[in-house]
């Protein structure tokens, strides 16, 4: 493990080397580890700190209305995660994190973390970003769950996923973590996936799926 890694994150990005030694000189932080299987968040926990994810994978779940776990998303090193919520007048984690590789997890006190952001306007600046960045993904979810038919949540969740200029989506979640993500049942998906499939839509392999009539998808929402 590097420590260094932290700067590969936005948060902390376009820092110069001074500013890396700076940082991390005046931060107070810990390091812990934790093994594979072991939950080491729960949803609605008190969040006091800053978290980064310096190894491994964490799965993120959250809790529907008939109090199942839904798999919104598995996050990888290096990365921060609930990073706005550490400040929120309710600062609560928003989901059960668990450990899917090894996991090194760094927490930065919340006092030393808002110190820091008075004597870097970079660091206030990225944490700005990230929690623009956050409450965009949040907002995806509402969006794919404010339409009503599973094709149209399908369809949504691809153009949403879609980078500028590309025309094939590198999957975040397989079939059985979309159809809790979409609140429905996996046969269900599986059978409209089949549908976009075969009417040449789209074409999938191996993870990806790519867009074969964009404009034809579109209108189908």
């Amino acid at each position: 493990m590097d420590i260094t890694d932290i700067f590969k994150i936005p948060l902390f990005r376009n820092f110069t080397l001074q500013m890396q030694e700076e940082f991390l000189d005046k931060l107070e932080y810990t390091l812990d580890k934790y093994p594979k299987g072991e939950t080491i968040i729960r949803q609605g926990q008190p969040c006091h700190a800053v978290h980064v994810l310096l190894e491994g994978k964490l799965n993120v779940d959250v809790l529907d209305v008939s109090g199942n776990e839904v798999r919104v998303e598995v996050i990888q090193a290096p990365r921060t995660f609930a990073t706005p919520h550490v400040f929120a007048e309710k600062n609560v984690f928003p989901a059960t994190f668990s450990v899917e590789e090894d996991v090194t997890l760094m927490r930065i006190s919340k006092d030393s973390f808002f110190k820091m952001m008075h004597t870097m306007p970079l660091l206030l600046h990225n944490f700005l970003c990230v929690s623009t960045s956050c409450n965009r993904c949040t907002m995806t979810r509402l969006r794919v769950l404010s339409f009503r038919g599973i094709r149209s949540r399908y369809i949504y969740y691809l153009l949403d996923h879609l980078k500028e200029g590309e025309d094939t989506v590198e999957m975040e979640h397989n079939q059985v973590q979309l159809s809790e993500y979409f609140g429905v049942t996996r046969p269900a998906l599986s059978k409209e996936i089949g549908k976009l499939v075969d009417s040449g839509f789209i074409h999938i392999s191996r993870g990806k799926v790519k867009i074969l009539n964009k404009q034809a998808l579109i209108s189908l929402l």
